[in-house]
């Protein structure tokens, strides 16, 4: 009897799988066919089917909420530094060409990072390195809340870059290894970014007008010790695969090549590209949110409470990121990066050219709004065209490359300002804009394939 009981069930088992075989093989077939007219792939199409316990739900939550908060840290890390630049100027008597130096130590970070990520990704477990990339910033935080000299202050970007490179780059890396509407995931994920940029101004824009305005970064330092807690209670130190299996999904593809991943992710032009285009487009972002608050108050003529108009361009952001979802799936992610860019370029043109403090606020706050949705789509097409096996890796070079472009316009701004004025800021942010979509038109539309 019980013989029969187990050849009845292995039976079963035996048929229910060639069932979910052939429709997984359906499925992957549908791929191909079921693009986009601009190329993009349907989401829909390939995302895995799997069916979760209710633990596995909870604990799928628990991890990217866990992740969320971590680039919320991220947005209010960058959206810290703008209301601050004049406070920072006035307080160590510095011009626009020396507190620059923030952002060019900020970018040794970042790059710094980018190779760690790429070269560690494999070698160390994903719960480790995002844990040791939290440490960073707290170090760095509690570098730069006692306001210490100058050179040790600037310093701390450095070391706070390379924390904020790996934990980006980890953090993408898994919501785009999930097989669940990982499209919507990453534009949530980068809205929990733009709401800290949203919430950070508000903060430092009050604590530069104090006479401790060096405590704006022990408020940075508390989400930071938080960041590095809860990450350590979720992930456990574990490898990606085994926090992947927590929720049910199964571990990814894996590669075949002899060639170490290093060389095979730099080997994919794909990366390049997207490490480019995000590289211009998260410094027009940084350069915007952090130097239009000394543009409005030089040139415009707006008061200390100027601040407020970089949480409008983060909070644009945020909403851009969320609202806009329906009209990227809808127009399709590839086409409506260039529709967005065309308008933003325009309303930027506004902040230049029409002198009016109050139509220059709403116009950089909407220019925010249709720049928020293009890094979760420039993450959603790596996902789409690199080796699942390198995406982690890929996207941390991508992310952490790029990441140095809050470093270098920035940096950029401030040079050319202190011969020619901070109203240079605009025509540099314009033609960033239209390089950027040079590079996107550049950007492949189908998967990439590794060069022996």
């Amino acid at each position: 009897m019980e013989l029969d009981v187990l050849s009845s069930s292995s039976g079963k088992n035996q048929v229910e799988g060639s069932i979910r075989s052939v429709a997984r093989s359906h499925r992957l077939d549908n791929r191909v066919e079921d693009q986009s007219t601009d190329g993009a792939i349907n989401n829909n199409t390939i995302e895995e089917e799997f069916i979760q316990t209710r633990e596995q739900v909870y604990w799928a939550r628990v991890q990217f909420l866990t992740l969320c908060w971590t680039l919320f840290l991220a947005g209010w890390n960058d959206g810290s530094t703008g209301p601050l630049l004049p406070r920072i100027q006035e307080v160590y008597h510095v011009g626009f060409a020396l507190v620059s130096l923030i952002f060019v130590f900020a970018c040794v970070g970042f790059l710094c990072g980018a190779f760690l990520n790429v070269w560690f990704t494999d070698k160390i477990p994903f719960g480790k390195f995002i844990v040791f990339g939290s440490i960073m910033q707290v170090i760095a935080y509690a570098i730069q809340s006692p306001a210490l000299p100058f050179p040790a202050f600037v310093a701390a970007f450095t070391i706070n870059g390379i924390g904020l490179s790996i934990q980006d780059a980890q953090a993408n890396g898994f919501v785009g290894s999930l097989k669940q509407n990982a499209e919507t995931k990453m534009g949530v994920l980068h809205a929990a970014y733009g709401l800290g940029a949203f919430a950070a101004p508000l903060v430092a824009t009050q604590f530069s007008q104090l006479r401790h305005w060096s405590f704006h970064y022990l408020v940075s330092l508390g989400i930071a010790i938080s960041n590095t807690i809860i990450l350590a209670m979720v992930f456990r130190f574990k490898s990606q695969d085994h926090c992947l299996s927590q929720i049910g999904q199964e571990a990814g593809e894996k590669g075949t090549s002899e060639h170490s991943a290093f060389r095979q992710i730099l080997s994919l032009k794909a990366v390049h590209l997207l490490a480019f285009f995000i590289l211009v487009y998260v410094g027009v972002e940084v350069t915007i949110g952090g130097w239009i608050v000394t543009y409005i108050i030089d040139v415009r003529g707006g008061g200390p409470n100027s601040g407020y108009i970089s949480s409008g361009f983060f909070g644009g952001l945020t909403a851009g990121r969320v609202a806009l979802l329906w009209v990227n799936k809808k127009v399709g992610e590839r086409r409506v990066l260039f529709i967005y860019a065309v308008i933003a370029i325009a309303l930027q043109l506004v902040v230049w050219l029409v002198p009016s403090l109050i139509g220059g606020a709403v116009s950089v706050s909407l220019v925010g709004v249709l720049l928020g949705p293009m890094y979760p789509i420039a993450m959603n097409q790596a996902s789409r065209i690199l080796p699942g096996w390198l995406l982690t890796g890929s996207i941390g070079w991508i992310a952490g490359f790029g990441q140095a472009g809050s470093a270098v316009l920035p940096f950029m701004t401030g040079a050319i300002s202190s011969k020619h004025g901070i109203k240079s800021l605009q025509p540099l942010v314009v033609a960033m804009m239209a390089f950027m979509m040079i590079l996107w038109a550049l950007v492949p539309r189908k998967a990439s394939k590794l060069s022996d």
